[in-house]
C-alpha cells in the first residue's frame, strides 16, 4: 500500500505514463477509484462508489468535466452521472445507521469503500482511495490518495456517483421525516435541521452520536 499527498497538478493520476511508472501496468489494465459521502451527515447511511476503467480511459473522464462532487451544482453531478453511468463500470454500496452507531464513522465508511469494491464484476489492477485510510481486508494493491476526489478523476467519478446516489435516497426519505428540511440539507446539520431534531427528537436514521450534543 502506497500513500500520495499534496500531489499537485490536478491531472496527476489522469496520464498512463503515472501508471506505468508507479505500478508498471499498461492501458489495457483496469484500474478502480473509490470515495464514500455523508461521512460528516446527522442523518441517514454513509454512502460509496466505486468506478471501474481501463488506464486509458481515465483522462476522458477529466475531459467530460469530473472533478470533486462538492465543487460541482446539482445539476453538474446529475448530468455526469448520467454519462459516468454509460461509460464505467461501476458499483454502489453503504453503511447503514446502525452500523455507523457501533462501529463508528471511520470504520462505516471503510467498510462502505470495501462492500462497493466487492461489488465490482472485475478485480481492479490497482484501486485509488480517498483518504489516508487504506480499505482493510483488500489484496489488491492500493493507493490512498488525500484529497483524492481533488486530484484524481478516478475518484472524483466515484465521489459524484455516491453523492447523487445519497441525495436521491435523502430526497426520497424527506416525506417520511417532515420536519427536519431533508430535501434541502440532505442530512447534514444545517439551522433548520438542528431544530428539527431539538423540537421533534431524532428518527431511527438519525445518528446516536452525531445528535447527542443537539439532544443534550
Amino acid at each position: 500500500m502506497s500513500v500520495l499527498k499534496n500531489t499537485g497538478a490536478l491531472s496527476d493520476f489522469d496520464r498512463q505514463e503515472w501508471w506505468y511508472q508507479q505500478h508498471h501496468l499498461d492501458g489495457d489494465r483496469l484500474v478502480a477509484g473509490v470515495d464514500e459521502v455523508g461521512r460528516g451527515a446527522l442523518f441517514g447511511p454513509v454512502v460509496a462508489a466505486a468506478v471501474l476503467v481501463p488506464i486509458t480511459a481515465i483522462a476522458s473522464l477529466r475531459t467530460l468535466g469530473v472533478k470533486d462532487s462538492k465543487k460541482l451544482s446539482f445539476q453538474q453531478r446529475e448530468s455526469l452521472a448520467e454519462h459516468l453511468t454509460q461509460l464505467t463500470t461501476y458499483y454502489i454500496s453503504f453503511a447503514d445507521v446502525p452500523t455507523i452507531d457501533q462501529r463508528n464513522i471511520r470504520q462505516a465508511s471503510l467498510l462502505a469503500m470495501g462492500r462497493s469494491i466487492a461489488g465490482l464484476p472485475t478485480v481492479p489492477a490497482h484501486l485509488l482511495v480517498d483518504g489516508r485510510d487504506p480499505i482493510p481486508g483488500l489484496t489488491l494493491p492500493q493507493t490512498t490518495v488525500i484529497q483524492g476526489d481533488t486530484h484524481s478523476a478516478l475518484i472524483g467519478a466515484a465521489s459524484i456517483l455516491a453523492k447523487v446516489w445519497r441525495d436521491r435516497l435523502i430526497i426520497r426519505l424527506a416525506s417520511r421525516f417532515p420536519g427536519y428540511d431533508l430535501a434541502n440539507n440532505k442530512g447534514y446539520g444545517t439551522a433548520k435541521h438542528r431544530q428539527g431534531l431539538q423540537k421533534l427528537g431524532k428518527t431511527p436514521l438519525h445518528r446516536a452520536l452525531f445528535c447527542r450534543k443537539i439532544l443534550a
